[in-house]
C-alpha cells in the first residue's frame, strides 16, 4: 500500500506540473507574443493552438492530475499513520478542480466562440479585431486564473511530497 501512496503522489505531483507549466507557458511567453501580432494572426493561431491542444497527452495530463490526486488522497485518508496529508491533498484537489472550472466556464466557451469565428482569412479587418477584443482578455485572465491554481495545487502536492 505503501509503493501505491508514493506512486500516485508522485504521478499526481508530475501531472499537475505539467499542467501547471503549460498554463504558465501561455502567461508568460505565449499570449505575450502573440499580443504582438496582427487581430488575425492572433486569432488564427489560438484556432490553430486549440485544435492542436486536444490531444491524449494533454488529456492524460489534465485528466490524470485530478484522478491521480482523488486515488491519493483516498489511499491515505484509509490509513491512519498517513493522515497528516489530507489537509494539503483535499486543498490541492479543491484547486485544481478550480482551474478546471475555470476551463469549463470562461475558456472553452471563448475557444468555442473564435472557432465559431471562423477563419480569419475570410474575414475583414474590422471583424477580426472585433473577435481578438472579445477574446484575448478574458481569455488571459481566466488563464492567469488557472496557472494561480494549478500552481497552488503543485505546491501543495510537493508540500505532501515532503510530508510523506
Amino acid at each position: 500500500m505503501e509503493t501505491a501512496r508514493t506512486a500516485t503522489l508522485i504521478a499526481a505531483t508530475i501531472a499537475t506540473g505539467l499542467i501547471s507549466g503549460l498554463f504558465y507557458a501561455f502567461t508568460v511567453a505565449v499570449m505575450p507574443g502573440l499580443a504582438r501580432s496582427s487581430d488575425k494572426t492572433l486569432v488564427e493561431a489560438m484556432q490553430n493552438i486549440n485544435k492542436a491542444i486536444l490531444n491524449g497527452w494533454f488529456i492524460l495530463a489534465y485528466l490524470g492530475a485530478p484522478l491521480l490526486t482523488t486515488v491519493t488522497l483516498v489511499l491515505h485518508a484509509t490509513d491512519p499513520d498517513t493522515r497528516d496529508v489530507i489537509l494539503p491533498l483535499a486543498a490541492a484537489l479543491a484547486a485544481y478542480v478550480a482551474a478546471m472550472a475555470v476551463t469549463a466556464r470562461i475558456n472553452v466557451p471563448l475557444n468555442n466562440a473564435l472557432d465559431q469565428a471562423g477563419s480569419p482569412d475570410h474575414t475583414d479587418t474590422t471583424t477580426a479585431h472585433t473577435t481578438r477584443t472579445a477574446y484575448e482578455t478574458p481569455w488571459n485572465r481566466a488563464n492567469t486564473w488557472r496557472t494561480v491554481l494549478t500552481t497552488v495545487s503543485l505546491g501543495l502536492l510537493a508540500y505532501t511530497l515532503t510530508l510523506h
